[in-house]
């Protein structure tokens, strides 16, 4: 068996290259019959018939070509003879590895693709354990693990049988939020041996990913939008090849190694640039505060005390542009002159007085039915179905593939940088496209697919245009959480939940998804509530990107001095935030865990943020290396307890309700 090896810092692919299909092995367990690519086009489905995305008649027709290796790329070609269908295998460098698939043909001829593979791997076993996160509205990342052989993947082999289940465990999303009900993200731990997977979809739309077992062993399959399950197919020729999304895999030994690896990737895939590294404290006056209402007299002394307390930016969120009900009239994003009746000029000169950069929510990618830009714009310039305008939540969503689209959030982004100064947009998106649009005779997935496209394109150009605007992702909370995004946007915006106590797992589950240097977690402590309430609030954002909220100006002093407290405890962690890789030393959060504990650690340094969610009295022992601790956030209070066993550190609170605490430990090496 011929074989070719390529290596990343993290990981090292082997791929079989004999007279079969190519395999990739990433492990000496694993199944090697697996083919790297599975595909499917109308008139070339999968034998033996079934609803998974594996043993596709095309995919197992493919064979190598050649390949090319340029250090940090690896390209692998194969190519049907039958049916002159040829994919190109792309690995990119990183901590792990990046890849996707190049579709084409050779020839005169053409195939209508219904299913495209960015990855097809051959597994050791499926007797493993699957991390994944349920995603929603003020609920998002909430992760749980579950054995396959308990679900679809029940194990029907017995003496003189040797079928296997033709069920699959499958993961999909659908629509235009990436993450609306799932993390495009899993981690697969075998219970046998060390060795765990972990990957992440990388696109900004619909996406699927199934672990199934065949004859020949487990497989795991990850794509972007496919026909079965999202109305996605496209034709390919010689002239018009297609590319799948990309996906990143990395691999490890346990769960927290492998979302160790993950957070590398996700650093090694950012494009990060010079303005990103200024990582401000942003003041947002919508949480728990303004939601919504913003108005001159509001917002002047609020700025005001802001720039008190410590913050670097201020930003204006929703209801900046509005006379009225604004939900189904957006779409000029010009300030409103009942709310300021100076004009907002009076509020973002307050802003850049005190030395804060200024900053507005927006939501670009939508036109309300009622307002007059719906009327203005072309039919051609949103996505439309049968030729009629998709409409939600009285909404029209604009088509990015069309120039006059583009030209209208051209013209809005520089006109509000150019005329105010504005160097902080908060991009919010809380209205779905459905399955897509059929536009141009595509099928409903391929448009969508290629106006999300069209998405980062935009912020791209936006971005080159303005190379020192900061951008917060946000789309209903997290509903747009995914590497497509987040590979180019500054912050995202972890949650729209407004309780404390339930933003507590949301903080702790975001950095298996996201970079903790990218986790904007709101911190919106509300006056006049106990001083445990309100730590408990700050400590929420304090370990990732604090998101300042509040009504800071009818705080009482001992107040705010907590919330400068906590600001300094908060600056000290982002002096070294992206270089630290998580861990969970109770393990991943529950949604109605009473204890919960995020670790941010480096090889010297750990900040262990612990929160108890049930009135105290209260002890637990968290499995640890024993270390140097101190209190980093609050550091005035001797309720709580630490004392360190040969078990680990066992952490008593005597607060008669909930509280939470941020420590720094140290190994002195």
């Amino acid at each position: 068996m011929t074989m070719l090896q390529w290596s990343t810092p993290d990981l090292t692919l082997t791929f079989a290259l004999d007279d079969g299909p190519v395999r990739l092995i990433l492990h000496p367990e694993q199944d090697t019959s697996q083919p790297l690519v599975e595909v499917s086009a109308v008139g070339s489905g999968r034998s033996p018939s079934s609803n998974r995305h594996a043993e596709t008649v095309l995919g197992q027709r493919l064979r190598y070509v050649r390949h090319e290796d340029s250090g940090g790329t690896l390209r692998i070609l194969q190519e049907d003879p039958d049916s002159g269908l040829r994919v190109t295998s792309v690995f990119e460098a990183g901590a792990g590895v990046r890849t996707w698939s190049e579709a084409s043909v050779a020839g005169p001829g053409s195939l209508v693709l219904t299913f495209l593979s960015s990855l097809a791997v051959g597994l050791g076993s499926v007797d493993a354990d699957l991390y994944s996160a349920a995603n929603s509205w003020m609920a998002e990342s909430r992760w749980s693990v579950q054995p396959l052989r308990a679900g679809a993947l029940a194990d029907i082999t017995s003496e003189g049988h040797r079928h296997v289940a033709r069920t699959r465990h499958a993961v999909t999303n659908l629509g235009s939020w990436s993450s609306g009900e799932q993390l495009p993200i899993g981690v697969l731990v075998d219970r046998s041996t060390p060795y765990a997977l972990g990957w992440q979809i990388e696109h900004n739309g619909p996406w699927h990913y199934e672990i199934g077992e065949s004859h020949r062993g487990g497989y795991l399959v990850l794509s972007g939008p496919t026909d079965q399950e999202h109305q996605w197919s496209v034709e390919v020729t010689e002239d018009k090849p297609f590319t799948s999304v990309p996906v990143s895999l990395v691999s490890g030994t346990d769960r927290d190694s492998v979302f160790a690896a993950l957070t590398r990737q996700r650093r090694a895939v950012r494009r990060r640039r010079s303005a990103d590294d200024r990582m401000p404290v942003i003041f947002n006056d919508y949480m728990n505060t303004l939601l919504g209402d913003p108005t001159t007299e509001k917002l002047l002394p609020l700025i005001d005390a802001a720039a008190e307390a410590g913050a670097d930016y201020f930003c204006i969120d929703a209801g900046w542009y509005a006379e009225g009900d604004w939900w189904n009239t957006v779409g000029a994003w010009q300030p409103s002159t009942t709310r300021f009746p100076n004009g907002l000029a009076e509020v973002i000169d307050r802003i850049h007085s005190h030395g804060m950069v200024p900053g507005l929510w927006l939501e670009p990618e939508v036109i309300g039915v009622r307002s007059p830009i719906a009327d203005e714009l072309p039919d051609d310039a949103f996505l439309t179905r049968r030729g009629i305008r998709i409409a939600e939540s009285g909404r029209y969503l604009l088509d990015l593939r069309n120039p006059v689209a583009r030209k209208h959030l051209d013209d809005t982004v520089d006109r509000l940088v150019e005329e105010f100064g504005v160097g902080f947009f908060k991009f919010d998106n809380n209205t779905m496209t459905g399955p897509g649009t059929d536009k141009g005779g595509t099928s409903l997935g391929q448009g969508l697919l290629e106006h999300n496209r069209a998405l980062l394109d935009w912020l791209d150009e936006l971005q080159a245009r303005h190379p020192e605007l900061l951008i917060e992702n946000c789309a209903s909370g997290a509903m747009r959480m995914d590497y497509a995004m987040l590979s180019r946007l500054h912050l995202q915006s972890t949650s729209d939940q407004e309780d404390p106590l339930l933003y507590a797992p949301i903080t702790a589950a975001a950095p298996a998804a996201l970079l903790p240097e990218q986790a904007g977690h709101w911190a919106y402590p509300i006056t006049g509530t106990t001083r445990e309430q309100f730590t408990f609030a700050l400590v929420n954002g304090i370990p990732g990107r604090l998101y300042l909220s509040g009504h800071l100006n009818r705080m009482t002093a001992p107040e705010l001095d907590l919330v400068r407290s906590a600001l300094t405890a908060h600056r000290e962690i982002l002096k070294t935030l992206d270089t630290l890789t998580p861990s969970w030393p109770l393990g991943l959060p529950g949604w109605t865990d009473d204890w919960i504990a995020l670790a941010l650690n480096s090889p010297q340094t750990t900040y262990l943020t612990l929160w108890h969610r049930t009135p105290g009295p209260a002890t637990i022992t968290l499995p640890i290396p024993r270390a140097t601790l101190s209190p980093h956030f609050p550091t005035d209070t001797t309720d709580w307890t630490y004392t360190w066993t040969d078990a680990g550190l066992t952490v008593t609170t005597d607060t008669p309700e909930p509280s939470a605490r941020v420590l720094r430990l140290t190994t002195g090496k």
